[in-house]
């Protein structure tokens, strides 16, 4: 995915990946704060605006790139892997 190879040069400026649960983890944090922000946007708590939506996006695509990186799964080919798969069993192509 576009900015895959960004993450992975800022990971290894910083030190280098974290071990596989510690990543995990910090997705499934992000994950979270995704979540948070979504039930304030639909008003079921709190308020919040389409930026923090955004910023916790790229949280979330930034700790799953990290993943990726890591295990060395293009996510732009998982993508579209994936979309295939469900044309495929939901449409009947």
């Amino acid at each position: 995915m576009e900015g895959q190879k960004e993450v992975d040069e800022l990971i290894k400026s910083m030190g280098g990946y974290w071990r596989p649960f510690e990543m995990l983890a910090a997705l499934v944090e992000e994950v979270g704060e995704l979540a948070d922000v979504m039930l304030a946007l639909e008003g079921v708590k709190g308020g919040a605006g389409r930026e923090r939506l955004e910023e916790e996006l790229g949280d979330v695509l930034f700790a799953l790139s990290s993943i990726a990186n890591y295990y060395g799964i293009n996510l732009a080919e998982a993508l579209r892997k994936t979309v295939g798969k469900y044309r495929s069993r939901d449409l009947g192509d």
